[in-house]
């Protein structure tokens, strides 16, 4: 069972093709389970308006980088994240354009005002999109493979950001989903292992992120260890 607590920071973790794409699908209702039952948020499939439950779930994803126009400005894209829309179309207050540049503030991007979105750099994007799915505040914000494209640099300034993020006092339920293991921080307090489409081991970190554990999920035989507060697996002869 794939289940993660209101509050709490949870990292989903597995290999390309593992499901992870699907999962994400259905907590955002754009597909439904074939069998069992759903619940996100505690809103329970088929008994709740999956429209309204989209407006609190933030999505953060590579994927969503080029459904913006280049010549769009990074102060625009984030008040888009109010109505959830692609493109900003609707009348927007003082009061919503002082907190979408306060947004930017936060994440590092007030430098980024008035520029090209397309002239960004991909992690100067991402933040960008992290700073939209706040501007919802929403309920839970996903993180969908984040650090894809990111050089060593760009990837460690966005983990910290997101490490940021995690520790304020207003953070939404958190899901961060990746495929590399040193990604994980040390911050996210439940693990989530997905293995050919289905849940294969669920818990804290500690009990999840063991050698044992590893080895039978990669059918080869690793070591784990801590390198800075972050895991590191690698094989064993």
């Amino acid at each position: 069972m794939a289940s993660a607590q209101r509050g709490s920071i949870g990292r989903w973790w597995g290999l390309n093709g593992s499901g992870k794409t699907t999962l994400l699908k259905m907590v955002n209702g754009y597909i439904w389970p074939t069998s069992g039952t759903l619940s996100v948020l505690n809103r329970p499939f088929g008994t709740c308006d999956l429209r309204e439950l989209r407006k609190k779930i933030g999505w953060v994803s590579t994927a969503l980088v080029d459904k913006f126009r280049a010549d769009e400005r990074p102060e625009t894209i984030v008040l888009s994240g109010k109505f959830a829309s692609i493109g900003l179309y609707d009348q927007v207050s003082s009061n919503e354009r002082e907190k979408a540049h306060e947004l930017l503030q936060k994440l590092g991007c007030a430098s980024f005002a008035g520029r090209a979105f397309g002239l960004l750099s991909q992690g100067e994007k991402q933040r960008v999109l992290i700073a939209r799915a706040l501007m919802a505040e929403p309920e839970l914000l996903i993180l969908d493979e984040p650090c894809n494209g990111l050089d060593l640099f760009a990837r460690e300034h966005l983990l910290a950001l997101v490490a940021q993020l995690a520790a304020s006092e207003d953070a939404p339920t958190m899901i961060f989903v990746t495929h590399h293991v040193d990604e994980l921080l040390p911050c996210f307090d439940h693990t989530l292992l997905l293995k050919a489409g289905a849940v294969f081991q669920s818990g804290a970190a500690s009990d999840v992120m063991t050698p044992e554990t590893m080895s039978e999920f990669y059918d080869y035989r690793v070591s784990v260890q801590q390198q800075n507060g972050r895991l590191a697996v690698s094989l064993r002869a």
